[in-house]
């Protein structure tokens, strides 16, 4: 799913036998921020888990974070491990100001979230 005019990419992708993972890259905001939702919407919340991989992410606002919880509160109610990877050092201070570093389980990298749920 892409929106070109604000770049936005959601590529999903089921690793064999593990979590469901969701690329994000570019600009999450008002603008853009239905995509993710759509992907987290149709995502597999599941035994395996998810893994949103924010290595690519450039911006995030306040819409972008909704989603991000969104995303939580679905795996809470399912049971389903969440992961965030790859968030960059800007990303992780907005999350550390809002204190979301105390909600999501972080990892350097998406292939690093996979060996860990993949436990």
């Amino acid at each position: 799913m892409t929106d070109s005019d604000h770049l936005l990419t959601v590529t999903p992708h089921q690793t064999p036998g593990g979590p469901y993972v969701l690329a994000v890259s570019g600009e999450l905001d008002h603008h853009t921020a239905h995509y993710l939702d759509r992907a987290v919407k149709d995502a597999p919340f599941d035994e395996n888990g998810v893994i949103l991989d924010l290595a690519g992410l450039t911006y995030c606002d306040s819409t972008g974070i909704t989603v991000l919880l969104t995303a939580y509160q679905r795996s809470q109610a399912t049971a389903a491990p969440l992961s965030l990877a790859g968030v960059g050092p800007d990303q992780m201070r907005i999350f550390q100001v809002v204190g979301l570093d105390q909600v999501f389980t972080f990892h350097d990298s998406a292939e690093a979230a996979i060996s860990s749920l993949g436990r």
